[in-house]
């Protein structure tokens, strides 16, 4: 059996970007978070305290992903972890996907309540500041949106997605507070108000499961394409008188593969042989291999 060493200079540097946009949009998320809760206290308005107080678990979310990023940093040469920190991005996104289911289900409480029990809201000041949230988010998208080419490529920053999804969360939940207050001043729907707060909740809810998905998956070790394997099958069985007899591919970084094979040959072959079979088979950076005699 032979490994392949892992090496992460490929993505460090998207890595220290996406830590770098991070800070910056914790930055811009603690001053608006401030200014929108003391604006939805003294206006009355749900949906602008619902904004802010969502923004304060975002800014929470900000810097689990700041930290994942320092210690995978930090840790990447240690000997303790086997297959590096590649994962701890993907720990990061999980954790910040429960705080946003967390989220939703504190805006649905606090929105039925306030059905329940309707409280004077001062529309115009609340309508400021909601715009002032949403142009905030906007500019916190940008800096955190992926690259197009890192995406396609399989180098998905879990980190900065989780913290992408939670701009976006905050920017809707900015959008429903301008439709609620916009309309409950012109008609008088002060039920608007927190019926678009359980609305925006339903909405982060589902964010948050397709995250869950999507980074539990890596934890586990199961969120790989199919296709992969049946590459590696492919390019196994292309050779005369060899089989794959058992294969475990997993993710282990972003963009990176590791991959234990065993082939059964009825030909002398040696693990190099077979290591150059998989070549052409992109993200297989830890590979080991068996040979069997057939």
């Amino acid at each position: 059996m032979q490994n392949c060493p892992l090496h992460y200079h490929d993505f460090q540097h998207a890595h220290q970007q996406g830590e770098r946009r991070t800070q910056q949009v914790l930055a811009l998320t603690l001053v608006t978070m401030g200014i929108e809760i003391l604006a939805g206290l003294v206006f009355n308005s749900m949906a602008l305290t619902a904004d802010g107080w969502h923004m304060a678990t975002h800014a929470a979310a900000f810097g689990i992903a700041i930290f994942a990023y320092r210690y995978a940093r930090k840790h990447a040469h240690n000997p303790r972890f086997s297959f590096g920190t590649g994962k701890v991005g993907a720990l990061g996104g999980f954790a910040s996907a429960v705080g946003l289911a967390v989220v939703a289900l504190l805006m649905s409480v606090e929105s039925i309540h306030r059905l329940v029990a309707p409280q004077e809201i001062h529309f115009n000041e609340a309508i400021g500041v909601a715009v002032l949230g949403l142009l905030v988010n906007l500019v916190c998208a940008v800096l955190l949106k992926e690259d197009h080419h890192h995406g396609h490529d399989g180098h998905h920053d879990h980190n900065r997605k989780a913290a992408y999804l939670h701009v976006l969360a905050d920017a809707f939940t900015s959008v429903t507070a301008i439709i609620a207050l916009t309309f409950g001043r012109m008609f008088g729907w002060v039920a608007l108000d927190p019926i678009m707060g359980i609305v925006g909740a339903l909405v982060i809810t589902k964010w948050a499961v397709g995250l869950l998905k999507e980074t539990s998956g890596i934890l586990l070790d199961g969120s790989v394409d199919p296709a992969v394997g049946d590459s590696i099958r492919a390019a196994v069985a292309a050779e005369p008188d060899c089989r794959v007899a058992d294969l475990h591919v997993w993710a282990i970084a972003p963009g990176h593969l590791a991959v234990i094979l065993s082939v059964a040959t009825s030909k002398p072959r040696t693990s190099d042989n077979i290591k150059a079979l998989l070549s052409g088979i992109g993200h297989l950076t830890h590979i080991t291999v068996e040979v069997l005699p057939a």
